[in-house]
C-alpha cells in the first residue's frame, strides 16, 4: 500500500492524539506504516473491570483506533476518518499491564475504508489475543475556508 501524503505519520499522530479520549487513555503509537498501526493503552484501573483486567470499552477503543488510525495512514493530504462502523469480538480476557491494538487496511476506497485490529493484553512481555475487530472508516475532505 502506498501512502497519499508522504507525512502521513506525523499527520496521523497529531489527528488523533489531539482527541481527548486518545489523551486520556494514555494512547500511545508504537509502529506506523502505511496501511499499518500499532498502538499501546497502559492498565489504568479506571479502565478495568476487575482487578487486572482491562474492561471492554477500553478494548473497544484501542480497537476502533487502531483500525481506523490503519485506514488514516492512507489519506490523501487534507483528508480526514472517523469511524461509521465497527464490530468487536471479545475472545479471551484482557489480563495484563498494557493492551496492544494491531490495526491494518482491509481495502480503502475513496470515500470509504474497511479496516481491522486485533488486540492483545500484554503481561510481562507476552502477548495474548483478546479481541479482534472489523470497521468502517468515513474518508472526508476538509474544507477550507
Amino acid at each position: 500500500m502506498q501512502p497519499a501524503n508522504p507525512a502521513y505519520a506525523e499527520v496521523l499522530q497529531k489527528m488523533v492524539l489531539a482527541m481527548p479520549m486518545a489523551r486520556e487513555l494514555g494512547l500511545q503509537f508504537r509502529r506506523i506504516e502505511a496501511g499499518e498501526v500499532d498502538i499501546f493503552i497502559p492498565y489504568r484501573e479506571a479502565w478495568s473491570f476487575r482487578p487486572g483486567q482491562m474492561q471492554a470499552t477500553a478494548i473497544f477503543a484501542a480497537a476502533d483506533f487502531a483500525a481506523v488510525a490503519a485506514a488514516g495512514t492512507l489519506l490523501p493530504e487534507g483528508w480526514i476518518n472517523a469511524s461509521i462502523d465497527c464490530t468487536l469480538k471479545i475472545v479471551g480476557p484482557a489480563n495484563g499491564d498494557a493492551l496492544l491494538a494491531r490495526g491494518r487496511v482491509v481495502d480503502a476506497g475513496r470515500l470509504l475504508s474497511v479496516c481491522a485490529a486485533d488486540v492483545f493484553a500484554l503481561r510481562d512481555g507476552k502477548e495474548s489475543l483478546c479481541a479482534t475487530a472489523l470497521a468502517t472508516a468515513r474518508n472526508i475532505e476538509e474544507k477550507t475556508r
